[in-house]
């Protein structure tokens, strides 16, 4: 349920509502619509009546929220949230940029694609360190090596990381070193992982899991904001259909689904979404056409050789050719890079 107060409420009457509530067990989330102070109630809402609070003078409506999703729904927050990433904006006007390899898989590779990537206009370096495969015998990262790799790179240059979590033992490690902690799509409902990422205050990417529906992702987002931690950005990443051209099919409605339904930020990765980089620019081009507040997308300085996803990694080059074509775009869809 949701409680809009009037225009012109006081902080006074709005705290003496809030702890009515409080008293009752309930959690308030408060947030600014564009005039009027919101209450987002979270509980057991049933046991309560909208047309109790409409007799309080600075009430002006009380409504009930049908999604299961609270915290993460546009109705608890009406603003579109804006996620600081160590001082890099991702969500509003911003148009915001993650690229790097896969995987790390050396120090002088790092080197060259943060001073590349950031000379293109990335605002945040990415690589895997810890790597999630469908073969066991398939190269799983070099883990805290390859951690602290990144982190070198990223410190060099000035960028934000961004890496993959996989299990809540390595939050302490990750909360130091890491700027913004991934989750990948297979952990999407690794519901314990969440939960412990939600009693952290940093910055979450969530991917969408392969088979999930929009409810779904929203409701794992939920997981992470309902322990507290409310940085979340979503990440739109293909989902998997009877087409077998593509690695994934890239769901661009979703961001407009998104869009609708909460105030998180998504940003899409049409790396992963196809597995063809000769696909990548021109599913970057049309996320941003469609809405997105971002993308992540793999770069290599040697594709042909990589450890991990070659076969869907930008050259250096393309990478920035296609940078000088987001800047261009942007302008026209209102957006800022």
């Amino acid at each position: 349920m949701i409680i809009v107060m009037k225009k012109g409420a006081s902080q006074e009457a709005v705290r003496e509502l809030e702890e009515n509530l409080q008293s009752r067990g309930f959690q308030i989330h408060e947030s600014m619509g564009v005039t009027q102070q919101v209450l987002g109630i979270v509980g057991d809402t049933s046991v309560l009546d909208p047309e109790e609070f409409l007799v309080n003078p600075n009430v002006d409506k009380a409504l009930r929220v049908q999604e299961p999703f609270k915290r993460a729904n546009r109705m608890f927050h009406p603003e579109d949230s804006i996620i600081d990433v160590s001082g890099v904006k991702v969500g509003g006007r911003k148009f915001t940029v993650i690229a790097g390899p896969c995987s790390v898989e050396s120090q002088p590779q790092m080197n060259t694609i943060a001073a590349s990537v950031k000379k293109s206009g990335a605002a945040m370096l990415r690589g895997g360190a810890f790597k999630p495969r469908t073969s066991p015998y398939s190269f799983q990262g070099l883990g805290d090596k390859g951690l602290d790799m990144i982190r070198a790179a990223g410190t060099a240059q000035h960028l934000p990381i961004v890496t993959e979590i996989m299990s809540a033992d390595k939050i302490d490690e990750f909360v130091e070193k890491v700027d913004l902690f991934q989750v990948g799509a297979r952990n999407m409902q690794n519901f314990t992982l969440l939960k412990e990422l939600g009693k952290t205050n940093k910055p979450i990417l969530l991917k969408r899991g392969m088979s999930a529906t929009v409810e779904e992702w929203l409701m794992s987002a939920e997981y992470i904001m309902s322990e507290g931690n409310e940085n979340v950005i979503l990440c739109e990443r293909g989902i998997r259909t009877f087409e077998t051209y593509t690695r994934n099919t890239l769901d661009l409605s979703a961001i407009c689904a998104v869009k609708r339904l909460s105030h998180l930020p998504v940003i899409v990765d049409p790396s992963h979404a196809t597995g063809k980089a000769w696909m990548v620019a021109a599913m970057a081009r049309a996320a941003l056409a469609a809405g997105a507040d971002g993308l992540i997308i793999e770069t290599h300085n040697d594709p042909r050789h990589a450890l991990c996803d070659g076969a869907q990694s930008l050259t250096l080059e393309d990478f920035d050719s296609l940078m000088k074509d987001l800047r261009r775009i942007a302008p026209v869809v209102g957006r800022e890079m």
